[in-house]
């Protein structure tokens, strides 16, 4: 299966050049492709029998995802100097980005890696022939790709907006915003859930950078150091250290800036997509405009924050005010020790005046999604006399459409993908595989 979304990559300057090489050692690496002792009598159905927690040390060769595949990270290289003398490390966020324009790793061999074909069956959460729910809400909702990974333009729609009356066959190319893509993980995921994302979407994003507990400049990932524990009740204070490094490095680079954890699934050409049609019909512009973009929830009140699990965007003209505003220990929360991440940061920015935007279709379909898709496909509010359900609760001011109405045709991303395998199969799924087979 040709996965590359490179159709005109042979017309491409060769960017690995030695000026290149000398700035960034690291630009074009990628793990060795070993193929499988099976030969063609490998199944990867295989690599779905792990557990999700698994760093992928027990997973087959040809899976993937064992982290022996990619030996001892090196050392990053000091390229960068601030303010009071001390020299750091500022990755190139954008490598994988050019090495999916190019095609190519500075060997020669095609990136991103080809995927099978096998990985369009049906293949449900353990590998079985059957029960693919993940494929089903794909299929009846007819969620694909606007465009290809490698596309510097986007064809929008601004009249597909909720509250909006659509405009049957409107569509308008204009240039795709630039977005920076960040992931929250730890450093046993690098060798296959960072891994996956690498090999698959991530080179839609303009800039890519997972943060994690061990720095490899290959990735690339990055450890930085965080008010109290590296812990999963200490991720505000984590992601308040992300947006620090992003808002002092890159700020200027990027229109847009997403983030999300490790087990989330992002289609980037479809937020770039729909990121440009809300400028568009708003007439606005992410370096002045205040934007707050994800799955908007409600816990109660005045309780509004956008769902960290399927991920938010803040555009550049928000992350410059909340590096303004980060330290302000009273309305940013600035030394609270606390999972809730997205509730922390959307309490300071409502108290910037900074709301969240509605992002639903004109139909009314989310595109944002805290759940996989098979999981909206098939949820059901509670019966009567059933325990109440958070999810319902946090969307009532909404209302939740079910069935193959729960997700919009262009929606942008799935929360609780957590196996690398998976991240291949919905990738090329939602990409490249013809579903009506």
């Amino acid at each position: 299966m040709n996965n590359n979304n490179n159709n005109n990559n042979n017309n491409r300057d060769n960017p690995y050049t030695p000026a290149a090489l000398a700035k960034n050692p690291y630009l074009g690496w990628q793990p060795p492709l070993l193929p499988s002792p099976l030969g063609y009598s490998f199944s990867w159905r295989v690599c779905f029998r792990a557990d999700a927690k698994n760093d992928g040390s027990a997973q087959p060769v040809g899976c993937r995802e064992n982290p022996d595949e990619f030996g001892t990270a090196p050392p990053p290289p000091l390229n960068s100097v601030t303010d009071s003398g001390q020299q750091i490390w500022v990755p190139d966020v954008t490598m994988v980005r050019t090495m999916l324009l190019y095609g190519k790793d500075v060997d020669g061999n095609v990136f991103p890696p080809p995927l099978d074909d096998e990985l369009c069956q049906d293949i449900g959460v353990t590998g079985a022939k059957s029960e693919d729910s993940n494929k089903q809400c794909v299929r009846e909702a007819n969620i694909r790709a606007t465009g290809p990974l490698n596309a510097t333009t986007v064809t929008i729609s601004p009249s597909n907006h909720y509250g909006e009356s659509i405009v049957d066959g409107e569509a308008i190319v204009v240039p795709a915003p630039r977005i920076m893509c960040l992931v929250y993980t730890m450093a046993d995921a690098h060798g296959n859930r960072i891994r996956a994302m690498r090999d698959t979407w991530a080179g839609g994003c303009d800039g890519f950078l997972a943060f994690s507990t061990q720095s490899d400049p290959r990735l690339p990932t990055i450890s930085l150091e965080h008010e109290g524990p590296e812990s999963y009740d200490n991720m505000w204070q984590k992601v308040r250290s992300i947006w620090r490094f992003v808002g002092t490095h890159y700020l200027e680079d990027f229109d847009w800036f997403f983030i999300g954890g490790d087990d989330l699934f992002v289609m980037p050409h479809n937020l770039k997509t729909y990121l440009a049609s809300l400028v568009y019909k708003d007439g606005t512009d992410p370096d002045t405009k205040e934007y707050f973009v994800g799955r908007r929830f409600n816990a109660g009140g005045n309780d509004y924050f956008n769902s960290g699990g399927a991920g938010y965007a803040l555009s550049r003209a928000t992350l410059r005010r909340f590096l303004e505003n980060m330290d302000d220990a009273t309305h940013c929360a600035a030394h609270r020790q606390t999972s809730m991440e997205d509730v922390m940061i959307a309490n300071c920015l409502r108290h910037l005046g900074i709301h969240f935007t509605d992002t639903r279709d004109a139909k009314g379909r989310e595109r944002f999604h805290p759940f996989a898709p098979g999981t909206h496909l098939h949820w059901k509010p509670p019966a009567p006399g059933q325990p109440r359900d958070w999810y319902e609760e946090y969307n009532r001011e909404w209302g939740i459409l079910q069935g193959k109405d729960c997700c919009a045709p262009d929606s942008v991303s799935f929360h609780y993908v957590k196996k690398a395998s998976m991240v291949r199969h919905m990738h090329a799924m939602l990409n490249f595989c013809d579903l009506d087979k």
